[in-house]
């Protein structure tokens, strides 16, 4: 499942971009904030990575879990 939702704040004159998939059982997302992309991976924000383009921010959530080979724990038990 593909979800992508696009919205405009009013008043603000913020922009959010996010789009969200899963990726061999685990949850993934991206969110534009004012340019920048930052990653989510299992609905936790990676503070120690942010992007300048989408294909980069999704490259490195592949390679971050086809390195771990396995789910986390806490969505084994799930």
């Amino acid at each position: 499942m593909i979800t992508r939702a696009n919205r405009t704040g009013h008043g603000h004159g913020d922009e959010t971009d996010f789009w969200s998939d899963v990726y061999s059982g685990r949850p993934i997302a991206i969110l534009n904030h004012y340019g920048r992309l930052h990653v989510y991976l299992d609905h936790i924000l990676q503070h120690n990575v942010v992007f300048a383009e989408r294909r980069d921010a999704l490259a490195w959530l592949i390679h971050r879990i086809e390195a771990t080979g396995h789910p986390p724990a806490n969505l084994e038990t799930a």
